[in-house]
C-alpha cells in the first residue's frame, strides 16, 4: 500500500502549481437531482484508479483519475488534485463568503448529512459519502496563495461547511492543520471552524496564533446528548461528552466557542428535556453561543436517512416523507416552534446566539 503524504509538506523553487482559477462555487443548498449508484459498479484498474463510465468534466474527471492512497476501516482515501483551496459562496442564506473544505466526504457517515449531494458532482452515489474521502492535494500552498490573491478583507471565511475538517483522514493527511498554518502567517482575517470532532484541540498552538491576528471562533456540533441515539445517528463521530470537553479545553484556551445544535431531528432530538439538557451542557462547558436549526434534507440525504428511520421508526419515517415532501426543509411552523423554544433556552442558561454577540471573556482556569 502506498504511503499517503501529508498535504503540509514543503514546496521547493520548482513546484509549479496553477494560479487560482476565478470560479465561484455552487450554492451550498443547490437543487440537484438524485443520481444512480455508478461508481458501486465500477472497477479499479491496478494503479487504483477509478474506472467510472463516462465521467462528466471537472471534479467528476478529477475524482476518476484521483490515486488511491490507502484503505482503512471500511473506507478508502484518495489525493485529489485542485486549483483553490479558498472557495468563493455565493448563496444568500449562509452568513459567510468564502468557504474551505480540505476533503471531499466525511468518514463519521452521519445518516442525515445533506452534504452527501456534492459526491454526485463527481458521479459518485450519495452512499459512498463516507466511504470513499477525497484529501486535497497541497492544501497547504493552495491556501497561501488564495489568502494572498483574493480580497478576503471584511468577509467570512467558513472551516466545514459541507464535510468536517477534523475526521479520521485529518490524523494521517494533516490538510486543515496545513491550512491553518498559511491562516497563522496572516493578519486581519475572519475565520469560523465547525466540527464534531475533539480533534480541533490538537491545533491549540495554531488556533491561538490565528486568534492574535485575527478573529476566530469554533463551533462544536452536538445533535444530542444521548450517546447511544447519537451512535446511532453519527456512527464514527466522536461522543457528545468528547465534544463538549473540546469546547471547555477551547475556552480555558481562551478561544471563542459555542455549540451548534444542527441539526435538531424533529421526532429524535427535539424533546424539551433533550434540548434542556444539551442547552445546560453547552453551558457547563464554558460555551459562548448556542444555536439550532432543523434538519436539511436533500434528496441524496433522504436516501440514505429514510430507509434508517424505516428501520427503527416506521410511523416517524412517514411523517418525514410528509414534511420533506416539497423541499428540503423542515416546515416553516415547526421551525418557528424551534427558534422561540431555543431562544428561550439561551435565556435560561446565559447564552448567545451568534459568536459575534459572545464577548465575554474566558473563565480563568488552570489549563493542567
Amino acid at each position: 500500500m502506498a504511503t499517503a503524504p501529508t498535504a503540509h509538506t514543503t514546496h521547493t523553487n520548482q513546484t509549479v502549481l496553477p494560479r487560482r482559477a476565478s470560479q465561484p462555487t455552487p450554492s451550498l443548498f443547490p437543487i440537484v437531482p438524485s443520481h444512480g449508484d455508478t461508481d458501486s459498479r465500477a472497477a479499479r484498474d491496478s494503479s487504483g484508479k477509478h474506472e467510472l463510465p463516462a465521467p462528466s468534466a471537472g471534479i467528476a474527471r478529477l475524482a476518476a483519475s484521483s490515486p488511491l492512497s490507502a484503505a482503512k476501516r471500511g473506507t478508502e482515501y484518495f489525493l485529489l488534485p485542485v486549483k483553490s483551496i479558498l472557495n468563493r459562496c455565493d448563496s444568500e442564506r449562509v452568513p459567510f463568503g468564502w468557504t474551505v473544505n480540505p476533503y471531499r466526504g466525511c468518514e463519521f457517515g452521519c445518516v442525515y448529512c445533506y452534504a452527501r449531494y456534492t459526491h454526485e458532482f463527481m458521479d459518485l452515489d450519495g452512499a459512498d459519502f463516507e466511504r470513499k474521502i477525497y484529501v486535497k492535494e497541497h492544501a497547504g500552498w493552495l491556501a497561501g496563495r488564495d489568502l494572498a490573491e483574493e480580497d478576503v478583507a471584511g468577509e467570512h471565511i467558513a472551516i466545514g461547511t459541507a464535510t468536517d475538517p477534523y475526521q479520521p483522514a485529518e490524523g494521517e493527511f494533516h490538510a486543515t492543520r496545513a491550512i491553518l498554518e498559511r491562516m497563522a502567517q496572516r493578519e486581519g482575517l475572519s475565520v469560523s471552524i465547525t466540527t464534531k470532532s475533539d480533534r480541533v484541540t490538537s491545533d491549540l498552538d495554531l488556533l491561538r496564533k490565528i486568534a492574535a491576528r485575527s478573529s476566530l471562533f469554533i463551533n462544536l456540533s452536538v445533535t444530542t446528548m444521548r450517546p447511544r441515539l447519537a451512535r446511532l445517528l453519527e456512527p464514527r463521530a466522536p461522543r457528545p461528552d468528547l465534544r463538549l470537553a473540546a469546547v471547555r479545553k477551547l475556552r480555558d484556551a481562551g478561544l471563542a466557542a459555542g455549540v451548534l445544535a444542527m441539526p435538531v431531528l424533529p421526532g429524535l432530538t427535539d424533546r424539551d428535556a433533550d434540548l434542556d439538557a444539551l442547552a445546560q451542557a453547552a453551558a457547563e462547558a464554558g460555551a459562548q453561543w448556542f444555536a439550532a436549526s432543523a434538519v436539511f434534507l436533500m434528496p441524496s440525504a433522504q436516501k440514505q436517512f429514510f430507509p434508517f428511520l424505516e428501520k427503527r421508526w416506521p410511523k416517524l419515517a412517514r411523517s418525514y416523507r410528509e414534511w420533506y415532501a416539497k423541499n428540503a426543509y423542515a416546515p416553516e411552523e415547526y421551525r418557528k416552534q424551534l427558534s422561540v423554544r431555543v431562544a428561550a433556552l439561551r435565556q435560561k442558561y446565559n447564552l448567545d446566539a451568534r459568536p459575534d454577540r459572545a464577548e465575554r471573556p474566558a473563565p480563568e482556569r488552570q489549563l493542567f
